[in-house]
């Protein structure tokens, strides 16, 4: 017999925040990836066109950890015309060193969408200009506004734009940041607007076609492109990798198949490859980041197993310090 603890949405966003040690610990998920032998297979996806549906499953170990995490991740984005959420999910932690089940985490996609967010904060912190005050986002939903939430614990961010397809959401979505964040927001009728001399550009989009165009770049500029996570996802210009300083991945092998960095090699545009390295090997000096101030940086994070692993060991500790949760024997 053995106890498993099983966590409710509630339980977990009692006692997960957006913080700076939810950050470190998806930064230190991205160093272990460079540095130690973590074990992270290929996300196994399947799509169920008939339904406007799709499912991740991503799973990892990193060492050091006591438990390992798989992540059932669905999205089903009609779901909105049933009176449904699009996104929902939940992940399973086991043993490293039994493989026993030890926490079903119902998080309904919170944890996902904590940690996607906490990675766009790595990112800022390593590749952006220390001095970064103005931010573009680019899309109107939730994560943009978690992405400028984790993106003020790293930058002393002062203005932000905001830039989606739909100008009402647009409106009303910078209305609501102005409104909890105290910050001067300006939403933009076009993207020229919105990326015209911003210091950082963040995409969550589930755009098809590419938004960032290699005419919106300008010295200094660091992108975060969070969109692309499916084979056709795409909104980066190809053109734009073959222009910036520094292209940088959270996962080249992912990337390559998923992520900006595969259109970029569809099209033909990147003739050297040599110089494309990944998040953690800046993070650990393994390769260099930004090197000066009037260099061009894009991100290109396609979500790893690593950082649900990382994500889920945290979440569970804090919910267990807190007495959260519900024991039952198996």
């Amino acid at each position: 017999m053995t106890d498993i603890t099983l966590l409710s949405e509630a339980d977990l966003r009692a006692c997960v925040a957006l913080d700076l040690p939810s950050i470190d610990a998806i930064e230190q998920a991205f160093v272990l990836l460079a540095t130690a032998a973590v074990a992270m297979p290929p996300i196994l996806r399947l799509d169920i066109p008939e339904h406007n549906g799709e499912v991740d499953v991503k799973t990892a170990y990193l060492p050091g950890l006591e438990r390992f995490a798989i992540k059932v991740s669905p999205g089903f984005f009609d779901n909105p015309k049933l009176g449904l959420p699009s996104l929902n999910g939940m992940m399973m932690l086991l043993s490293a060193r039994t493989g026993v089940l030890e926490a079903l985490l119902l998080d309904n996609g919170y944890l996902t969408a904590v940690r996607t967010a906490a990675a766009g904060a790595v990112a800022a912190r390593a590749l952006s200009r220390a001095d970064s005050r103005s931010v573009a986002l680019i899309g109107a939903g939730e994560q943009a506004a978690l992405q400028l939430q984790a993106l003020r614990l790293v930058r002393p961010i002062e203005h932000v734009r905001v830039w989606a397809r739909d100008s009402a959401k647009s409106v009303a979505f910078g209305n609501e940041l102005a409104r909890d964040s105290g910050l001067m927001v300006t939403a933009c009728a076009s993207l020229d607007e919105a990326m015209a001399d911003v210091d950082i550009a963040i995409t969550c989009t589930p755009s098809r076609d590419p938004l960032i165009e290699p005419h919106h770049l300008r010295p200094g500029l660091h992108i975060t492109a969070m969109g692309s996570d499916a084979e056709h996802k795409n909104e980066i210009a190809p053109q734009v990798l073959a222009r910036v300083d520094r292209y940088v991945a959270d996962r080249l092998s992912q990337t390559r198949l998923l992520g900006e960095l595969h259109h970029a090699l569809a099209a033909g545009a990147l003739a050297d490859e040599s110089g494309l390295v990944e998040l953690g090997q800046v993070l650990s000096g393994q390769r260099p980041g930004r090197t000066e101030a009037s260099q061009i940086t894009l991100c290109d994070l396609t979500g790893t197993g690593a950082q649900d692993t990382a994500m889920a060991n945290l979440a569970f500790e804090r919910a267990r310090s807190a007495g959260k949760g519900f024991q039952f024997a198996s």
